[in-house]
């Protein structure tokens, strides 16, 4: 093909319907975490589209170089749209061919890419499309919405809206009706600002209704009771599901996660191992197991006033070493775990070992393309960290803020604010100039709406630090609104 006509394909390209051209990118996920869940789910979890998971499974293989791989996903997926999809296939293809496309594209296979293209185009043409080379079709938007869901909690929102649309057109479909409900849950989940957040409830409830036989959403929906209160309802959902599944671990993880919030640790832990029998590489069944181990530590230091002695002392330094090595186990088989690396640096510091929290600290702190939830999680551990186990003041002091800066509301602004008020007051005791303290107060008193007091430590921190802008932009504002 001449180089003309190759990069005339290009435009093309992006104009199809698929998941290289929603915006799905790999520094946002770890590519063997995802890859490993897709496949766990292919095997284990019956209730969700085969289809959508070998399409979404391509791209992951494409992001790793592994082309080849990708077309035999491919194929996998065209298998299931002749078998399972035969009265809809033009319109179940599309996101396929779209994604033939485009591997080809990448292996310089241009005549493939044109044949694929002409495909697409076909069922634009008998659907009378508005577009050439696009479809708009509400099982493109759930599938759509499905692999932003994998990509994390930068994606949810995205997510949302694709479920949202595919339920204009078809309100009371099951599986759009489960993306939905899920999302939301997600979203509920992901971003709490000191309250639980309960706009999933309705959405799981009517998916359970559309969906009666289907464990997997009726998990979510007792784990949401839960969370509002209504534990009892919930346990019934958890209970009528254990009677029906027997080796579901995507069922079972979440079961484990209803018992674990209940304090029934040791059922929990039952269901997580029965689980990692299945499924010995979920990072989420580790952190899972990382947290019951936590929990039933912190029971025994609580119970003896944070002195345990003889068999405590031994039991508390065992599961201190059974929850870091889940916490462990977790990290190392999804690189962008936040709340793992926090959960296993704190578990470090319980256990003594100082020089190993820290490196997971800096880790975390590395971390990049997270949530700001995450980001705002990581800033305030490794300031308490610093606070009450490397004894550096001004470092927590520093994160601490970094915390409110990077997520000024959430269910820690109380603690935060707390903390940076105690320390910024405790040192200017001792130094009525330490500046970084004069500031933090200034930040905290202004992010409180006590003006007056805002501007007052920020002007005495601009007299010893003229040429801070912060200290300098912050106190005009301020100036100009009292």
């Amino acid at each position: 093909m001449s180089e003309t006509s190759e990069d005339s394909l290009k435009p093309i390209l992006l104009e199809l319907e698929c998941h290289f051209t929603w915006n799905l990118l790999k520094e946002d996920i770890d590519l063997f975490d995802v890859e490993d869940t897709i496949g766990q789910q292919l095997e284990f979890l019956t209730t969700k589209s085969r289809l959508a998971l070998y399409n979404l499974l391509a791209y992951v293989k494409h992001l790793k170089g592994q082309n080849q791989d990708a077309l035999a996903c491919l194929e996998q997926a065209e298998e299931i749209i002749q078998r399972e999809h035969s009265e809809e296939e033009d319109v179940r293809s599309v996101v396929t061919w779209g994604n033939y496309a485009w591997v080809s594209y990448h292996m310089e296979r241009f005549e493939e890419v044109q044949k694929y293209i002409d495909k697409v185009g076909g069922v634009c043409k008998k659907l009378s499309s508005s577009s050439s080379h696009k479809v708009d079709r509400p099982e493109i938007d759930c599938e759509k919405g499905w692999a932003l869901l994998k990509f994390g909690g930068k994606y949810y929102q995205k997510a949302k809206a694709a479920f949202e649309k595919a339920l204009e057109v078809e309100p009371d479909n099951p599986e759009f009706n489960i993306g939905y409900a899920i999302t939301v849950y997600r979203l509920d989940d992901s971003d709490r600002e000191g309250f639980v957040k309960s706009f999933s409830l309705g959405p799981l409830r009517k998916a359970v209704t559309l969906n009666p036989d289907n464990s997997y959403i009726k998990v979510f929906l007792a784990l949401k009771l839960q969370d509002v209160h209504a534990e009892a309802e919930g346990e019934r959902y958890i209970e009528e599901i254990l009677d029906q599944i027997s080796s579901q671990p995507y069922v079972l993880r979440y079961a484990a996660k209803f018992y674990r919030r209940k304090n029934a640790w040791d059922k929990a832990l039952e269901l997580l191992k029965k689980a990692l029998e299945v499924t010995p590489t979920s990072s989420f069944l580790h952190h899972q197991m990382g947290l019951c181990y936590r929990a039933q530590m912190i029971q025994i230091k609580k119970a003896t006033r944070n002195r345990p002695k003889g068999k405590d002392k031994l039991k508390v330094d065992e599961l201190i070493a059974s929850a870091i090595f889940h916490f462990k186990a977790a990290v190392d088989r999804d690189s962008m775990f936040a709340f793992a690396y926090t959960d296993l640096a704190n578990m470090y510091s319980e256990g003594g070992q100082y020089s190993n929290a820290e490196d997971v600290f800096r880790k975390a702190l590395a971390l990049e393309n997270i949530t700001d939830d995450h980001k705002h999680q990581i800033h305030y551990h490794y300031g308490r960290f610093q606070e009450f186990h490397r004894k550096s003041e001004s470092t927590a002091i520093h994160h601490y803020l970094e915390a409110l800066k990077v997520k000024e509301r959430s269910s820690l602004r109380t603690k935060l604010t707390g903390a940076l008020k105690k320390l910024a007051m405790k040192r200017l005791c001792c130094n009525a100039l330490d500046v970084q303290s004069l500031g933090a107060l200034g930040f905290v008193y202004r992010l409180e709406g006590e003006k007056r007091q805002a501007a007052e430590y920020y002007e005495r921190a601009q007299k010893i630090d003229p040429e801070n802008t912060e200290f300098l932009t912050a106190l005009c504002e301020l100036q100009l609104s009292i």
